[in-house]
């Protein structure tokens, strides 16, 4: 299996090169050259597999020969053996449609868990083979960087420079990052929105003062190796749920769009997925993208889920290159004019692939405001007794609201601990949510990070002189 970034002009990469780059060196994200499938049968015969084992079969076609069935498999319990959940992402009945699968059983109480923890140790694994250390670059909206962080820190030949938009995450996100106090481990909160923040990590990659000098690498979604480790949890609960012989539909709470790109590449690979339906908050450019095709950049609107508080979702490119037939030329003139723009209309071609099938097609999306969200918080409270965070919210309002025939069961993907946002918890149910024993501590660690101004030279050159040069 060989990679080949969204935009054409990029070297194709083997697994263990692209996982190492993240971003390709043409400014495009690296997909693999073709999606492996499996048969109805093959997928009959996962049922019961225990989680990591799951994971090495579903994972091992993008591996290639990088990695052995045998070191894939050790390297995914390793990954999924911290986990709080025997079950590493539990699945849980709310009423007679709807469901919820708990991702934030690992470290840092949030989804991105899954993916970073085998991140963590597939960079160790190859990074060991030779001389090279790798410079972590990244954005959060609030859980990416505590699990990235969580996920390396103190690890060899690894730093890790994490930004986060400063007074834009809860008080427990940025704890999170900002009480591991590790030697490879540098927290940077800036002025401006995860967008802006974002946006300077992508100028770094195609900064070429900063690559000749360092080997930057990614724990964003851009990172192929992360959204490899999240197609796992679709099969894990639709093979629950009765799969290949029923079909499951997703509610996914979105904002990166890097979560429910998993579950696209789980349909390309054989799993029968009714509907993937897209929820968004008020900062909606991807439901207006699925829409009615206009994908333009609005302000960044600050709100109660803020890992969703996002305008440009880097991953949707991933999916724009597959609904336009894969030409990477074509793809890298309308993602140009949009970096330029802020503003584009996806092409006839996408729009046509997007909506085939017309009533029957893959995806649909929603948008929940605070007061959906809320309500859909009080919901799940009263009615189920299930305590459930504000992104959370946003995709059960979704998957309340699909209008999906009621043999469909719906999932909702439950991407964070109800306490790492306990204020609006509160405000809906009454009651505030407690941190589980093993972080209990929190408030109590000492905090450490850096002030910058929104500005990308004073990043760059923080990062500069703190980061391994290239040997």
């Amino acid at each position: 299996m060989d990679y080949i970034s969204t935009r054409g002009a990029a070297p194709a990469l083997d697994f263990a090169g692209a996982t190492l780059a993240g971003l390709a060196s043409d400014g495009g994200l690296y997909v693999p050259r073709a999606w492996p499938r499996f048969s109805a049968d093959e997928i009959a015969a996962m049922a019961g597999l225990p989680y990591a084992e799951l994971a090495q079969k579903i994972m091992q076609p993008f591996v290639g020969d990088c990695l052995t069935p045998e070191r894939l498999l050790e390297l995914t319990r390793g990954a999924y053996g911290r986990f709080a959940h025997a079950a590493v992402t539990p699945l849980k009945q709310l009423d007679e449609q709807q469901w919820l699968l708990e991702l934030f059983h690992g470290p840092t109480l949030a989804f991105k868990d899954v993916a970073l923890q085998l991140l963590g140790l597939l960079f160790e694994e190859f990074l060991a083979r030779g001389s090279q250390n790798l410079t972590i670059v990244g954005a959060t909206s609030g859980d990416t960087g505590s699990a990235a962080i969580d996920a390396v820190a103190g690890r060899a030949k690894v730093d890790i420079f994490m930004l986060h938009p400063r007074g834009r995450v809860s008080d427990v996100q940025r704890r999170q990052m900002t009480t591991v106090i590790a030697p490879n481990v540098y927290n940077i909160a800036i002025e401006g929105s995860f967008d802006d923040a974002q946006a300077m990590v992508k100028r770094m990659f195609n900064d070429s003062a900063m690559t000749d000098r360092f080997a930057i690498g990614a724990v964003n979604s851009i990172n192929w190796a992360r959204l490899m480790a999240q197609i796992v949890y679709y099969f894990a609960a639709a093979l629950e749920l009765g799969a290949p012989h029923r079909k499951v539909a997703f509610a996914v709470p979105t904002g990166n769009f890097g979560d429910v790109f998993a579950g696209y590449v789980a349909a390309q690979m054989g799993l029968p997925i009714e509907r993937l339906i897209v929820a968004t908050n008020v900062n909606d450019i991807l439901h207006r993208a699925l829409t009615t095709g206009d994908y333009s950049q609005g302000i960044v609107t600050p709100t109660a889920a803020p890992s969703m508080d996002i305008q440009v979702s880097s991953n949707f490119e991933r999916l724009l290159f597959d609904l336009g037939g894969r030409d990477g030329a074509a793809l890298a003139g309308q993602m140009r004019a949009f970096e330029a723009n802020r503003a584009m209309q996806l092409t006839n071609a996408q729009r046509a692939n997007l909506q085939a099938g017309g009533a029957a097609a893959l995806f649909s999306s929603a948008r929940a405001d605070a007061d959906d969200m809320l309500m859909a918080i009080r919901w799940a409270y009263v009615e189920t007794g299930e305590v459930i965070d504000p992104h959370t919210a946003i995709g059960l309002h979704a998957a309340r609201t699909s209008g999906l025939d009621k043999e469909i069961p719906v999932v909702t993907l439950a991407t964070a601990h109800p306490a790492k946002f306990p204020d609006a918890v509160e405000q809906a149910t009454g009651i505030r949510p407690n941190l589980p024993t093993r972080v209990g501590d929190l408030f109590e660690r000492e905090e450490r990070f850096a002030d910058l101004p929104g500005d990308y030279a004073a990043v760059a050159d923080y990062i500069a002189a703190r980061a391994t040069p290239k040997v």
